[in-house]
């Protein structure tokens, strides 16, 4: 079987965002370990309007060319590590936003999550978690938290994340667990579209 394609998707668009920095260190932990083809999804490059469509995904293609084309993205990935920036007790809108504009593209594949905030982007997680259930995906229960003492310490004084061992061991429970799932659901869509042929 192929190995498992993995998004790592920015859910943040704003222009001094501290997304890049958990983004390029999770991409280069899961290109690592050789179980997955590793991809940074950025929000940036797919500038969705609200949505506000006559028709759910779940029954067609978006009218917007651009949520087309983020559709058509998304599609492509066996798995997905979402960075969760936490705003107001949630994740952000433009996250949410992008969630909305996809359905069957998120069918039956696991998503694990990368929050950072004042408690690590715990409560946006758990709010992704939900979602995440209704577009029919298995998020997976490790996620990894970066609390603000961390944040801070790579924002204003220029460290690594590579550099906290607790952490790097914690994206690597993640992965594990991630690519256990990816391998299972990939295989049983394998079957379903076989029995369905």
């Amino acid at each position: 079987m192929p190995t498992p394609r993995l998004a790592v998707i920015i859910g943040s668009i704003r222009p001094n965002r501290f997304a890049d920095h958990p983004a390029a260190w999770i991409a280069e932990i899961a290109r690592k370990r050789g179980d997955f083809d590793v991809e940074i999804v950025d929000l940036k490059d797919y500038p969705m309007p609200i949505f506000a469509e006559a028709v759910s995904p779940a029954y067609g293609p978006s009218e917007d060319p651009v949520a087309r084309r983020w559709q058509s993205k998304i599609a492509e990935f066996d798995a997905y590590v979402i960075l969760a920036a936490e705003y107001g007790r949630g994740p952000t809108g433009a996250l949410k936003n992008a969630l909305d504009y996809s359905f069957k593209e998120w069918n039956n594949k696991p998503v694990s999550f990368v929050g950072y905030g004042g408690v690590g982007g715990a409560r946006a997680v758990e709010q992704l978690r939900l979602n995440a259930i209704e577009l029919q995906m298995a998020p997976i229960r490790t996620a990894v938290h970066i609390q603000l003492p961390v944040y801070l310490a790579v924002a204003k004084e220029g460290k690594s994340l590579a550099e906290f061992d607790f952490l790097n061991q914690n994206a690597e429970d993640m992965l594990d667990q991630l690519a256990w799932w990816a391998g299972a659901l990939k295989a049983a869509r394998q079957e379903s579209a076989r029995l369905a042929a």
